[in-house]
């Protein structure tokens, strides 16, 4: 029996079976007896000389002037520091809890005393020393690697979850495919999976396979069926034989879906949509080239900090964004600034813990509050945008308020560029309608605005009131619902009293199935992720807009709905007419 999960992003794969399992946090405040305190510290001593030995020798694999070399150099001084040992022991000994309970202890106490000191780099070395008392508590389970560089084979990943940051260390030319036990179909790691066209299950139980009385552990044999949705543990010689013509169908599917690349991105009765691509960093742009993509729709910034040791300055950003123009060939690039926050952690960026970080210090708020982040940022694309075309967009944004201040930091980027004798071109500028707030507000903010482009997933976690990320509520939450579909009607009507440009850049706009219906409601723009674009395309050069049966008709049918499962009938009937 295979093991089921949702699916996040389709394909066919096969290999062997990795796991990345978090080891078990012995965090629960025992007392150790009296006798018990030297071999603590002891294995203490033992796990920061073997974490060490283990960071020189991936230190070997840099050189001296790189980045990530001083990083593990600073992670090794900071091990090796006697009076951190000193403190280690002696919290133990105190306080008599074992080595794990001190180390996240002295680690936390450390991390939230430099997160509060006005120096940027102190403070943004606080998230470094918080993954280290982390990596050294993995240390004290016995786990010195990662799991994760030595993985030299094609595999199939099994983890309980995956952070952006942590799906950003894998070697993706040998990772076939991806397991999750938990997650959400919109968090940004299954964004990635999707961005990657890595075949992607989520909530997959896969450490309680029913199939067999052993457990899945590292290098077994599997195939992850991720169109039907489903995970084969140990399969037979018939089943192999079965997927791998199962995946040369796939493959023979999407060769023919290469004879759109070069046709017009419109409905077989001429009604234009202008198909964009999502991109997360200048590969993605790269690798744009030939993929039937009309420019970019949404350039996610942020993903750009989430393995640097410091925020991009003004002139690497700068030069990034101009290779990226250069690269699009006079089409459009559209860039959102840094959406930090609620579930995306930069190590390079100090961020506060906070309670409900969902509905925190996020997006243009963050911005706002740290104009030494803003500021380089809008410099930046103000010089690129004399090398080419580029659209600005900020997230988040809900209030008038908010974007006047914002339009302010732009003049004094321009203030500033002059004074400076630097060049710089005019934007189109938007923002990313992600909340009933926005929408409600929009005819108060599109005289200032350019263009608008809608943010489904958020706009959809907002409206219903639920954590698009938390795997219990994944039944309640669904990215396409009825109040979602009139606040995207009402975006609609809002944008063409105005005469501005809409896009649609979330998770919906790279769904084949819903094309019709978005179109049909009269999205002009759809930014849509890599992997999608051919499949997206597919589906509007093969439907008429107008008529019974069109796209126009479509939309009405499906805004008359008031459950969320006949909505999902509706795409589904329509679909198969």
């Amino acid at each position: 029996m295979p093991i089921t999960g949702t699916l996040v992003s389709s394909g066919i794969a096969f290999g062997v079976a990795r796991l990345i399992t978090p080891p078990d946090q012995c965090l629960d405040g025992q007392l150790i007896p009296l006798d018990g305190i030297d071999e603590q510290q002891a294995k203490l001593k033992q796990a920061i000389d073997q974490l060490c030995q283990h960071l020189r020798r991936c230190q070997c694999n840099f050189k001296p002037e790189q980045d990530t070399f001083e990083l593990i150099d600073a992670d090794i001084m900071l091990l090796e520091d006697p009076e951190l040992l000193s403190a280690l022991n002696q919290h133990i000994r105190q306080f008599r809890f074992n080595a794990q309970v001190a180390v996240d202890r002295i680690f936390t106490q450390q991390a939230d005393e430099l997160a509060q000191l006005d120096d940027p780099y102190l403070a943004n070395r606080s998230l470094d020393i918080r993954c280290l008392g982390k990596r050294l508590n993995s240390a004290l389970c016995g786990i010195i690697e990662l799991g994760i560089a030595n993985i030299d084979e094609d595999c199939i990943i099994l983890a309980q979850d995956l952070t952006p940051a942590e799906f950003g260390q894998l070697p993706l030319k040998f990772v076939k495919g991806l397991v999750l036990a938990t997650g959400s179909v919109t968090s940004h790691t299954a964004i990635l999976a999707r961005a990657a066209d890595i075949p992607t299950l989520i909530n997959c139980q896969w450490q309680k396979s029913s199939n067999s009385a052993t457990s899945i552990k590292n290098g077994d044999k599997l195939v992850l069926d991720a169109i039907a949705g489903e995970l084969f543990y140990a399969p037979s010689t018939e089943l192999q034989a079965q997927f791998e013509a199962k995946y040369q169908q796939e493959q023979q599917r999407r060769q023919a879906l290469a004879q759109y690349k070069a046709r017009p991105s419109e409905t077989l009765d001429g009604h234009s949509v202008a198909i964009r691509a999502n991109v997360g960093e200048l590969n993605d742009v790269l690798r744009l080239i030939d993929s039937g993509a009309q420019g970019v729709g949404l350039f996610r910034t942020e993903f750009l900090l989430i393995h640097a040791k410091k925020v991009p300055t003004e002139q690497e950003q700068y030069q990034l964004y101009c290779d990226a123009l250069h690269s699009l060939a006079g089409q459009v690039l559209t860039i959102r600034t840094f959406d930090i926050g609620a579930d995306k952690d930069m190590p390079c960026v100090a961020q506060a813990k906070e309670d409900n970080p969902a509905l925190g210090l996020r997006g243009i708020r963050f911005s706002l509050a740290q104009p030494a982040i803003l500021q380089p940022q809008l410099r930046a694309v103000l010089r690129a945008a004399n090398h080419g075309p580029i659209r600005l967009m900020f997230p988040m944004l809900n209030q008038l308020e908010e974007l006047e201040l914002l339009i302010a930091q732009i003049e004094l980027c321009k203030t500033q560029l002059l004074e400076q004798e630097k060049g710089f071109g005019e934007l189109s500028l938007g923002i990313v309608v992600e909340t009933p707030a926005a929408v409600l507000n929009l005819s108060n903010l599109l005289p200032l605005l350019d263009f608008v482009s809608i943010g489904s997933n958020d706009l959809s976690q907002y409206t219903q009131a639920v954590d698009r990320t938390n795997a219990v509520l994944t039944k309640s939450f669904s990215p396409l619902s009825p109040p979602v579909l009139k606040l995207i009607a009402m975006t609609v009507e809002s944008c063409k009293a105005f005469n501005k440009t809409l896009s649609l850049c979330g998770e919906l706009a790279s769904d084949p199935k819903l094309t019709p219906l978005l179109v049909g409601l009269g999205i002009n723009e759809l930014s849509v992720n890599p992997a999608q674009i051919l499949e997206v395309k597919a589906a509007l050069c093969l439907g008429k807009f107008s008529g019974a049966k069109g796209f126009y008709a479509h939309g009405l049918d499906a805004l008359a709905k008031y459950r969320i499962t006949d909505l999902e009938q509706c795409v589904k009937n329509y679909n198969n007419h």
